[in-house]
């Protein structure tokens, strides 16, 4: 059996790459596949997230093992098969190959070819040119500014208050015809 994974950008329109990859080889496997397919090096924090049919992440397998609580699962790429986590064909994957930004590659299980098998990995198309690797922050905030974001010190919303957004009593409402604060401990 092989695993057909499509790998997009949305970063960059024409960007595809398709691997082929031995379901029994482990999430590092395709880990390096990927960075061969699009020549980054080996040298960011990444993972892959097993998405549901909304793009919304759910497990993650981290290239390290991460300082977890003990209470929940975690994979990690060398130790983990992909064919643990992905059985079905359209299964949707993130990877994320640049921590600081968030920025990912989305992945789809495209096919699943029986009565044929392989070893390792293989690209087997090639379109477009990858996104950068990393984000230099000096462009990034170039390229936020001349779009209108602002992102000075008060980036996620005003620092102070004033006195004068409050009315007398506070937030107002609580007292008038409600019968008292409506989180007195005898309300629930």
């Amino acid at each position: 059996m092989i695993y057909r994974f499509t790998i997009i950008s949305d970063e960059v329109d024409d960007f595809v790459r398709e691997i082929q990859i031995d379901p029994e080889a482990t999430f590092y496997d395709f880990h390096k596949a990927i960075l061969k397919s699009v020549g980054y090096a080996d040298d960011q924090m990444t993972s892959f997230f097993i998405c549901d049919d909304d793009w919304e992440r759910e497990k993650e397998i981290t290239l390290e093992e991460m300082d977890t609580n003990s209470e929940m699962d975690s994979w990690v790429m060398k130790d983990t098969r992909i064919n643990e986590l992905v059985e079905d064909e359209k299964q949707k994957l993130l990877y994320v190959f640049d921590y600081m930004t968030e920025r990912c590659f989305f992945i789809e299980l495209s096919e699943i070819i029986t009565k044929k098998s392989m070893t390792g990995a293989k690209c087997t198309r090639q379109s477009g040119e990858p996104p950068k690797q990393t984000v230099d922050f000096d462009e990034f905030e170039a390229k936020a500014n001349a779009s209108g974001m602002d992102l000075d010190e008060n980036f996620y919303g005003d620092q102070g208050y004033n006195d004068d957004e409050f009315d007398q009593e506070g937030f107002g409402g609580f007292d008038e015809g409600s019968g008292g604060n409506p989180y007195d401990e005898d309300r629930y």
